[in-house]
């Protein structure tokens, strides 16, 4: 009875970390990446203050900030060629 409980307990544990993971946004090495300084400049190039900016676990640049229109923004960008992979508005 109490191994059933805790495979369940582990099976939910794992079901909840695949459903928070960021995605994966490249594979590529990081020698062939766009450097932070560069990819943070784009972005404030293009109207976006950026609050906090992070690699994540998928190899994707993350930021937390606002678009060029104030709406905050969690965005996760290719750090390679730079494009937006998955975005989150607050709109």
């Amino acid at each position: 009875m109490k191994i059933r409980h805790i495979a369940t307990a582990t099976a939910a544990l794992i079901f909840t970390g695949a459903a928070v993971a960021g995605p994966q946004c490249t594979d590529a090495p990081q020698s062939e990446w766009k450097s932070q300084e560069a990819m943070k400049q784009e972005l404030a190039d293009k109207g976006y203050k950026i609050d906090r900016f992070k690699v994540t676990d998928g190899n994707c640049y993350e930021i937390y900030g606002e678009d060029k229109k104030g709406v905050k923004v969690e965005i996760y960008f290719n750090p390679v060629s730079g494009e937006p992979v998955e975005e989150r508005r607050n709109d």
